[in-house]
């Protein structure tokens, strides 16, 4: 089998901070007990955060029940198009990136589900919900080093049924 260069680990394992900015999120309850947790993932997460955030603000408007981030999604279908589909792009990268898409996508429904349905029943059932939040998170952040180390090992992040429907995609 033929080694992964060097810069795929490194972008690959770069690439799983998309999810774990989106993730963040999740995370709240656990942070107001370990605060330099927070601040350390919100750190790490910085490059990615600043640039989607900045996107976000020039490209968003609102459709009167929340905001439509066009940039993000255009971003999204332009490195789909332009990478994953992209036979000449290098197998890792193409496969990293589409599974950290998938991540994401499904961390950010995620989010909108426990917007509409969850977090209404916080005040009633504040410890239900809590460690509804918490064990996203904990699962997301297992998913995301998981695939950090995979990259940088130079092996697929073989996640069962996530990295089968990516292969799919990729042949």
């Amino acid at each position: 089998m033929k080694s992964v260069p060097l810069w795929q680990r490194l972008v690959g394992a770069l690439l799983y901070l998309l999810p774990l900015s989106e993730a963040i999120s999740f995370g709240s309850g656990l942070f107001d007990l370990l605060p330099q947790v927070g601040l350390l993932l919100t750190l790490l997460t910085l490059p990615i955060t600043l640039p989607l955030g900045l996107l976000d603000r020039l490209t968003s408007f609102n459709l009167g029940f929340g905001l439509l981030p066009v940039g993000q999604i255009a971003l999204f279908v332009f490195l789909f198009v332009k990478v994953i589909r992209n036979p000449q792009a290098p197998y890792p990268i193409r496969f990293n990136l589409l599974q950290v898409i998938i991540l994401d996508l499904l961390l950010a429904v995620l989010g909108q589900v426990f917007a509409v349905l969850i977090e209404p029943l916080a005040p009633s059932l504040p410890f239900l919900v809590s460690t509804l939040k918490n064990t996203v998170f904990l699962l997301a952040v297992v998913l995301v080093l998981y695939g950090v180390v995979q990259s940088l090992r130079g092996k697929e992040t073989d996640i069962p049924t996530l990295s089968d429907a990516v292969r799919m995609q990729l042949y």
